[in-house]
Order: structure tokens, then sequence, then C-alpha cells
């Protein structure tokens, strides 16, 4: 009895959580063409008028650490999502920034062939004749 309350515990958290992560991803905006030299504090400043900031996030290269030209940004409602997307076609550094909502990608999983994968034999990629002829 201990383990299958345990399961639906689980299983419950696993549904708590994809529900959390569901509720950022609406209260997200993708901000792309973002200038290499630009901060988290001055992309705050930029979208300070649109609503309460909860996170600001701008991906990095992980082998030299340069910032990848464009950020992730979090709002503490969901209605300062649409005012964000106002900001739009903005210049900010020189660069045209492009404020989208946030998406998910959902990964698509392949359908296996129904042949499976059929290894040959060394014989069958061998020559039948050697190149090497004396005579």
């Amino acid at each position: 009895m201990d383990n299958e309350e345990k399961k639906v515990e689980t299983k419950e958290e696993v549904e708590n959580v994809t529900n959390e992560a569901d509720e950022r991803d609406k209260r997200s905006i993708f901000i792309g063409n973002v200038d290499y030299s630009t901060s988290t504090e001055e992309l705050r400043n930029l979208f300070k008028e649109c609503g309460a900031i909860e996170r600001v996030t701008i991906p990095t290269d992980k082998f030299s650490g340069q910032p990848k030209g464009y950020a992730y940004l979090e709002f503490v409602d969901i209605s300062s999502v649409s005012k964000a997307e106002s900001v739009n076609d903005k210049n900010f550094k020189g660069r045209k920034l492009k404020v989208l909502p946030k998406r998910n990608n959902i990964p698509k999983i392949k359908p296996r062939s129904s042949r499976p994968f059929m290894r040959r034999s060394y014989s069958y990629f061998r020559p039948k004749y050697s190149r090497y002829r004396p005579y």
C-alpha cells in the first residue's frame, strides 16, 4: 500500500512540476537579436515599464562564455507579456530586437523502421579477386 501511495504522490508531483513550468512559460518572452555586450540589468531597465520582472536569462556558449545573442525574460504576471510585445522591432544598441512569447519545443518521437538493421558479414565486402597478379 505504501508503495502505491508513493507512486500516486510522485505522479502528482510530476504533474505539479509540469504545470508550474507551463505557467512559467506563459509568463515568459523570447528576445532575439540582442547585442553581445548587453547585460541583464540593461534588459530589466528596457522592459520594466511592461511589468514586474522575475528573471532575466542570457544564454552563453559553454566553451567561450560569449552570449548567444538572445535572451529570455520572465514576468510576474501573464498580462505583461502582451505589453512586452509592443517593444518588438525597437532599436536597442544598434540592433532591432525581436520580441516573441516563449514557446516549448515538443520533441517528436521518431518511428522505428519496420525492418531492423541487418549486419553484413566481412566476406560480403571483401573483393573476390585480389588486386595483385604477378602473371
